[in-house]
Order: C-alpha cells, then structure tokens, then sequence
C-alpha cells in the first residue's frame, strides 16, 4: 500500500512563509539603508538629532529623526526588527531540510560530479553552512578585516568555497547551500552581534550611564555586510529556476559573476554612485554571452527527416517517468511544473522548452536519470527544428 506522502503540502506552505518573511526582512533592511542615505541636519537644531527626513505615506505625513539618547533618555516604547530575520531562517532552514536533505540527495548530488551518499552530502551541506559562519566571524574579528587586506582574504575564501562546492554538489546544490550559508551568516550577525550591541546601549542609558555608540558602529558594520549579501541570497532563493545557470559547464563562474553584480549593484543603491554599474553590467554581459553559447550537440536540421514515432519513442522512454499524469519517478509524484507529455499536442507546444532544456541546456532529464544519451538529443533537436510534426 502506498503510503500518503505529505511533504508537498509541507514545502507549499514552508515556501509560502518563507517567501513573505523574507519579503519583510529585505524591505526593513532596504528601508533602513535608505534612510540612512536621505537624512539631513534638522532646521532646527535639537540635542542628540543628527539628522531628519519627511516622508508620505497613505495620505498622510511622517517625519523620522536620526538620533542618539543619553543617560536616563531611552524611550519605553522602541520597536525592534528582529523577528523577520528569524523566522526567514527557520522557514528557509525547514524548506533546504525538505527539499535537499530528505529526497536521496536527488537535487542536491550529482554522480557525475562526485559519487556521495545522502547521508554524506546532508553532513558536508551543514558543516559548509555553519562552518562558513565561523571563518567569517573569526576573519571580520580581527584587526585585519579593517582594512582592505581584509575584504581581499574574503572574496579570496570565496571563491575557493565556490570551486569546492560546484564540484561537490550538484549545480543546484551548490548555489542553494551558498545561498543558505549567506543567509546563516546574516541571521547570526543580527543575533550575535547588532542586537547584543543595541542592547547594551539601551542598558547603559537606562543605568544612567552615556551610551557607548562605537558599539552601534560595530553593529552598523555588520549591517552592511548583510546588506551586500541581500541580492545574491534573493538570487539563489529562486536559483532553482535558472537550469541555465546552475547547470552550466562554467557555473562556479556564473556563481562569482551572480555574487559580484548583486553586491555592486547593492553599493549603487547604498552609496548613490553610479561608476559600480560599469562592472556590474560587465559581469552581467559576461553571463548572458556565456549562457548564449552554441550547444555541445551540432544539429543539423537539414539531415534525414524524423518521423513523430522516432521522437515519440525517445521521449517515452527518457522523459514520461517524470513529464506524465501518472508519473513513475520516486521522487516527483507529480508532473513538474504540470507538464505532462502523454498528449501529443502538448509535446508539439512544448517542443521550443524541449529544445532548451534537453538539447541546449542539457539539464532534463533532472540529473539524466533516465540516461538520455546524446544520439538521442541530437535527433530530438532535429525532429523540432524540422517542424515538431505529431502526425
């Protein structure tokens, strides 16, 4: 008897509250920065105002201060924003649990790139999100991080953990585990090093001491590393959906590029300067041409004709055990994305994403579990560019 199986309902509603959690932390912390950027002296000048802004909102208007309180001055009533941070972790811990380490390592390994167990690969995923928390901390600890040799040790680290986890995972894999490790990194900053310094100024000024606002730099610091991190985290959140990327021959280089365009163009939206935009979009061109590349398999559609059963045959046998109503595969119960070839009109419409994805791209079968050879491309590539006849 087959037992139910409810992990899908798990991953919707996981997905869903980690998709609107996020949402919240990311705006927060785009909003913060933001201010940040558009504070000016007040007109009026007031003890302990560094800066002021007015906004409009709903009809109505807001005027926000920047300001630092002294001895005994703490307001009662102070909002945190922590919450978002954590419940974005948790959901997004939950989900990488779900998805990649109770499936048998089938989105998380890759034969072909290294032979693990998913036992083995669950424990080398955890140990590279926690243990990438520690070197960063214990890098950004030291007086060296203060200076440019730090940031250049770093990016150096990186890129070697880059190169170790594109050929240790699979290509999807290895950008989620990097994106988890990132997300870890900034959901511990928040918790070991901003809200431990904006409580110890609280305490101090509720004590009647002056607060110490070299602690709110430090967490400021801290901060700003997690807002660079914030569009190549967004990026591999969705990166599943990118075959192109993530399986491509080249993908630690895609993954480098992805991570540099979203940190520059993060300063441009920090720092108001325009001149990080010219690599950015260097890095940005660099992957579109990468990604545009001929495929491996030459097609010739001039060759001998392909009959609809030759197609039919191949797709059959390589394709249906995932693409059909009643699907054969142990891992997807049902067709992914609701593609399912067992009418011959839906695989004529669907002939262009067959073309990209299994002749070009080469990414389905998912993994090639069904050893789809790359005869059989090449004559699937020819029967859609001859016209993709079903009769």
């Amino acid at each position: 008897m087959i037992q139910p199986d409810y992990r899908e309902w798990l991953n919707i509603l996981v997905r869903i509250a980690h998709f609107v959690a996020g949402i919240m932390w990311v705006g927060t912390s785009f909003y913060f920065v933001w201010l940040d950027s558009v504070f000016t002296p007040p007109r009026v000048a007031q003890e302990g105002v560094e800066g002021e802004t007015y906004l409009v909102h709903g009809g109505f208007f807001y005027r926000v201060e920047k300001r630092r309180f002294g001895a005994g001055a703490m307001p009662l009533n102070l909002h945190w924003f922590k919450w978002e941070a954590t419940l974005t972790w948790i959901t997004g811990f939950i989900m990488l649990w779900v998805v990649y380490y109770t499936t048998d390592g089938a989105f998380l390994t890759d034969p072909s790139i290294r032979l693990l167990t998913p036992a083995q690969a669950t424990a080398i995923g955890l140990a590279v999100i926690f243990g990438g928390w520690l070197v960063y901390d214990g890098l950004f600890r030291l007086p060296l991080s203060r200076s440019g040799w730090g940031t250049g040790v770093a990016i150096t680290l990186l890129a070697v953990l880059v190169h170790f986890l594109t050929h240790t995972f699979s290509g999807r894999g290895a950008f989620i585990e990097l994106g988890a490790m990132f997300g870890t990194i900034m959901v511990l900053n928040v918790w070991v090093h901003i809200l431990p310094n904006q409580r110890a100024i609280i305490k101090a000024a509720n004590g009647g001491r002056d607060p110490d606002y070299a602690l709110g730099l430090k967490a400021k610091r801290r901060s700003m590393h997690n807002s660079y991190l914030t569009i190549p985290v967004l990026f591999m959140m969705i990166s599943n959906h990118f075959s192109s990327l993530y399986d491509h021959k080249y993908s630690e280089v895609l993954l480098v590029l992805i991570i540099l365009a979203g940190a520059l163009a993060r300063h441009v939206m920090i720092s108001a300067r325009l001149w990080p935009l010219i690599p950015a979009t260097a890095a940005v061109g660099a992957m579109v041409y990468m990604t545009g590349l001929p495929p491996a398999i030459r097609i010739d559609a001039g060759g001998p004709r392909v009959a609809w059963a030759q197609a039919n045959e191949i797709i059959h046998a390589r394709c249906m055990m995932c693409h059909a109503s009643r699907t054969s595969d142990d891992v997807f119960r049902s067709p992914p994305s609701g593609i399912a070839f067992d009418n011959p009109e839906i695989v004529k419409a669907m002939a262009p994403l067959i073309l990209q994805r299994a002749v070009v791209q080469r990414t389905m079968p998912f993994g090639n579990k069904s050893g789809m050879t790359d005869g059989e491309r090449e004559i699937l590539g020819r029967w859609i560019l001859q016209g993709a006849e079903i009769h």
